[in-house]
């Protein structure tokens, strides 16, 4: 099965447990051994492997000792900056963003009107 952005959160869960109980059985680990190794106690990997939520620490030394850490990384790939953004920043990155209020977008879109002279 595949991950699908129509999928219910617990689905998904479900879905990624599944998945690393796979993985743990190819690398031919129990969920004691995989616990241990992780650093992490065998009940919470029981409960990831069942799809119930985790902290993600724990999620994190599963996958470094399941050596998934490379499909992480190509799962969540780091930001480029568009070279023409950089250079409107004047080489500074962009800290946050920053919304106008919709009030005041409201008020400055009614202050012009078409016909209206200047």
């Amino acid at each position: 099965m595949s991950i699908a952005n129509t999928m219910s959160d617990e689905a998904v869960l479900a879905e990624l447990g599944r998945r690393l109980a796979q993985r743990r059985l190819a690398l031919r680990l129990s969920q004691a051994e995989l616990a241990e190794r992780a650093g992490v106690g065998k009940r919470t990997v029981e409960r990831i492997e069942a799809g119930q939520s985790a902290q993600m620490t724990s999620v994190v030394r599963l996958l470094r000792v399941l050596e998934l850490m490379p499909a992480l990384d190509a799962m969540i790939p780091a930001e480029t900056v568009r070279p023409m953004t950089l250079l409107k920043q004047g080489g500074k990155l962009p800290q946050r963003v920053r919304k106008r209020d919709d009030e005041q977008q409201v008020r400055e879109a009614g202050s012009w009107a078409w016909g209206e002279s200047e």
